[in-house]
């Protein structure tokens, strides 16, 4: 039984962002891109990372994968969650939205391990029928989001809820850091709270089953191997393994 194939989502920006990188012949393309931190987690964890290409079926491409993980980015568009967009809202990326929704919900209809990070919590919270706080301010140095903090530093405190999944993986995590604007509002219908930041902004949500856990911070960019990359591949395989026996 090999090591776990997990696939990870990620952005699609046009080539010109690239500057001076891009010759002009190549200007009106596309790339794919993710911060490598992801994959070196999934790798440090024990599974093998693959980039997910948003160009085939869904369906196709989760029946070879054994876990997924959820990667931030743009806000989500407030049009799934039926509000219309703040002044303060991000850059938002409706065929992302539109593409991780349909990964999500592939990936749930073969009971594969899902790990969602920050923008990925919120997009499984609208999924859930859940909305969220357009735009949070930092106060008195507090709070989020931390933009001008290296995001390797921890920078508030984390309760995690007893009786959660989460509960038993963080263990005593005890702080996170924090690169988001948006939060968490109504909470989506089937989830389950598992952590708060200091001043009650949910940091983290699961499902009841087990199978998703979301997290508001980023893991990927903490000590490696993080346990919340380490529950994702341990699933896994315990997956793997479980097919191997059928």
């Amino acid at each position: 039984m090999g090591k776990p194939l997990i696939g990870i989502s990620g952005r699609r920006w046009p080539a010109t962002v690239l500057g001076a990188h891009v010759p002009p012949a190549m200007s009106s393309l596309s790339f794919d891109l993710h911060f490598a931190d992801y994959p070196q987690s999934v790798a440090a964890a024990g599974g093998v990372p693959v980039e997910l290409s948003r160009d085939a079926d869904v369906t196709d491409v989760v029946a070879r994968l054994d876990g997924v993980v959820m990667t931030g980015g743009a806000d989500v568009d407030p049009a799934l969650y039926g509000e219309d967009a703040s002044a303060d809202l991000g850059e938002t990326e409706p065929e992302r939205d539109e593409w991780e929704g349909a990964l999500f919900r592939a990936a749930r209809a073969r009971h594969l391990p899902v790990l969602a990070i920050c923008r990925g919590l919120q997009l499984v919270n609208v999924l859930h029928g859940g909305t969220l706080v357009q735009h949070v301010t930092l106060r008195d140095g507090r709070g989020h989001p931390q933009w001008e903090v290296d995001g390797r530093r921890t920078t508030h405190g984390l309760s995690v809820v007893a009786g959660t999944r989460a509960a038993s993986v963080l263990g005593d995590l005890g702080r996170v850091n924090s690169l988001h604007h948006q939060t968490v509002d109504r909470v989506g219908a089937g989830l389950v709270v598992s952590a708060y930041a200091d001043d009650g902004v949910v940091e983290g949500v699961e499902t009841a089953d087990g199978e998703v856990l979301a997290v508001q911070w980023h893991p990927e960019l903490l000590a490696k191997p993080d346990p919340v990359f380490g529950w994702l591949v341990d699933e896994a395989r315990r997956r793997l393994h479980e097919s191997a026996l059928a």
